[in-house]
């Protein structure tokens, strides 16, 4: 099993059955920022999810003599109009485990003005409270509090790298700001900018609505939001890739490169959108286990 995760591509990776141990509600209680209406959430058969109104969060925890006590917290991708739960969330979290690293695929919710009051704000008060529920929940589950990360695939990958550089003005209820601070990005092909050049216009209209205006533009393009206080990251993308321009990758490594933030930044010739025929997995998953373990991340 351990071989077949490493050596096939996410294509191959998407027959494999979620192995979760539990699935979990994020919230304790009512869901922030909701409204009721009576959308239900849609599941295909291929386990890609849409109008998601309840958010959870899916376990995936390494055996206790492989854990290394680092975390992730993966975001499927989907343009915020659906969620690719199993190939961009239960496989790779399959893949974190046979390294040790306990992976949490969440659930978020889509924006909808019908079940939400802002819609802008849904999905990272989701990546906000999984960050805090892990941190808060470390013990229990072998995790250590300082080594959780956060990773996203195209519009998840803007959700992560907006985890990574909003959590200053946290837009959930939380006394220690410093807590929804993941400690290090992954970023799969990533939607960064909303800006009209190089942003997935389809991922703006999801979050902002079809006229957003220039200061929400601004505050969703993250890479104009880094600071010397985000943290440490890495980024792939594929120079044919269509849907997402390599540019989005390029310009925040240059962001992160310039507050002094560690970075790798790693490019394919090849590979388009979702990297379903290449890069092969064993490729750019094995460069996220060496930039763990080169980072410290991985050190028990």
């Amino acid at each position: 099993m351990i071989r077949k995760l490493l050596l096939s591509g996410l294509c191959g990776l998407s027959a494999l059955v979620s192995l979760a141990q539990e699935e979990i509600s994020l919230y304790p209680g009512a869901v922030p920022n909701a409204k009721g209406s009576d959308v239900k959430e849609i599941k295909r058969d291929n386990q890609v999810v849409s109008q998601v109104i309840e958010p959870t969060l899916s376990l995936f925890l390494p055996p206790k003599e492989k854990a290394t006590g680092a975390a992730v917290i993966i975001c499927p991708g989907g343009g915020y109009g659906v969620l690719v739960m199993k190939r961009e969330g239960y496989d790779v979290a399959q893949a974190f485990n046979q390294m040790g690293v306990a992976a949490f695929v969440l659930k978020y919710r889509l924006p909808n003005e019908k079940t939400m009051v802002d819609p802008s704000i849904g999905p990272l008060q989701d990546a906000q409270q999984a960050i805090q529920t892990v941190r808060k929940r470390a013990a229990e589950w072998g995790v250590d509090p300082k080594r959780i990360g956060i990773m996203g695939f195209s519009a998840g990958g803007h959700l992560a790298a907006t985890a990574g550089t909003h959590f200053k003005k946290p837009v959930i209820d939380n006394a220690d700001p410093a807590s929804v601070r993941p400690d290090f990005m992954i970023l799969i092909y990533p939607v960064i900018s909303f800006r009209d050049e190089i942003g997935h216009t389809g991922s703006r209209k999801n979050l902002l609505g079809p006229s957003p205006k220039p200061e929400q533009i601004a505050l969703y393009s993250n890479e104009l939001q880094v600071d010397k206080t985000t943290p440490p990251a890495f980024l792939t993308h594929a120079g044919d890739d269509t849907v997402v321009p390599v540019k989005n990758s390029l310009i925040f490594y240059e962001a992160l490169r310039q507050n002094g933030v560690p970075a790798d930044l790693h490019l394919y010739t090849k590979g388009e959108h979702g990297y379903l025929k290449r890069p092969a997995f064993e490729e750019w998953f094995g460069r996220i286990r060496h930039w763990l373990a080169d980072s410290g991340f991985l050190a028990p």
